[in-house]
């Protein structure tokens, strides 16, 4: 059997390119981690405590939080919001360029609306600003430049300026992105402990997620009702209640008095246990059999509170019963698997 060689570098490969984008990847995630260094200097030395002002004006805000920014700008913008959005402080992105020409209707007075530029004075927001400003809304700038126009209009200034962009030109933006974008997310933070925004607030809004799965899920969602439910009463033979298990598929039946409440339960391990103490089952009831006291959950618990029980226990499969004690579903850790509980 021949043995394959190691894939080898392409002939057109260059050390030389290599060693320089090395480099320069090195040299811009530098650049970028100053940068963000410098802001948090810059918040430690904040005097006139404008970052604090800015959180105070949004969590003031009774409408939405508007983020706007033009080019790389808006792309910030748009990360910026929709972090805002996830982290309990309802907010959207609109274009400057569409703001101008019938967007700006989506901003009411009791919005907050944050503009985004780092020279501070792109033409677009500087169109739409003062009529947000004669609406009532309260504004707040993220530029580069304290003396820009943008800034001297704002009612709260938060400068996200420098030293330099990572890009050798010195021109496209990317150190000053990076630190607009972790001053957004600062925000994002300090307003959602304001607003005492909590685990169970995150899965709400990130239904289609795990966490959101682990902490909206309830037991009578995945559970199996109805006919799917193994169940037999005390008096059937070991055999029948052994048919019931089988067809079933959840390798267990329930065992129910006449108000079909639970008794006890019958499982495959309770089986082989059986069949190594006594050899002839013929004239066995499932009361012989079954163990008393089954582990039960209730239909409004959380999937991930019967998750933990069956780990507990060391259990695959559990009984639900109402707040009666009445039988009305059953759970197999399968079952919470196939949700994505698990």
């Amino acid at each position: 059997m021949s043995v394959p060689h190691e894939k080898s570098l392409p002939e057109t490969f260059d050390v030389q390119r290599a060693d320089r984008a090395l480099k320069l990847a090195r040299d811009t995630l530098q650049i970028e981690a100053d940068a963000i260094m410098a802001l948090q200097q810059r918040l430690t030395a904040d005097t006139s405590h404008t970052f604090a002002q800015a959180v105070d004006l949004l969590f003031n805000c009774s409408g939405r939080v508007v983020v706007s920014g033009m080019g790389k700008s808006g792309h910030i913008a748009r990360k910026i919001a929709a972090t805002l959005a996830s982290t309990g402080t309802p907010a959207l992105f609109v274009h400057p360029g569409e703001a101008a020409h019938g967007d700006l209707g989506m901003v009411t007075e009791h919005d907050a609306f944050v503009a985004i530029s780092n020279s501070g004075e792109t033409a677009e927001l500087l169109a739409i600003v003062p009529i947000i400003k004669r609406m009532g809304a309260g504004l707040i700038a993220m530029t580069g430049n304290p003396a820009s126009s943008l800034a001297q209009l704002a009612n709260v200034h938060l400068n996200v300026a420098v030293d330099k962009e990572a890009c050798p030109l010195n021109l496209a933006p990317t150190a000053s992105t990076t630190a607009t974008l972790a001053l957004g997310d600062a925000l994002a933070v300090a307003l959602l402990d304001a607003h005492g925004f909590r685990e169970e607030d995150f899965a709400r809004s990130h239904p289609g997620g795990a966490l959101g799965r682990r902490l909206l899920t309830h037991v009578r969602d995945v559970m199996r009702t109805g006919a799917a439910i193994p169940a037999v009463t005390a008096d059937v033979s070991l055999a029948a209640a052994l048919m019931e298990v089988t067809n079933k598929g959840m390798a267990m039946t329930a065992v129910v008095d006449a108000d079909y409440r639970p008794i006890g339960v019958f499982t495959d391990g309770d089986l082989r246990r059986l069949l190594e103490r006594a050899h002839d089952l013929s004239g066995l009831t499932i009361a012989d059999a079954m163990h008393a006291h089954p582990r039960s959950v209730h239909p409004e618990q959380l999937a991930v509170d019967a998750v933990q029980m069956m780990e507990e226990f060391r259990i695959n499969q559990l009984l639900v019963t109402d707040t009666g004690g009445k039988l009305v579903g059953a759970l197999h850790i399968h079952d919470l698997t196939r949700a994505k509980v698990i």
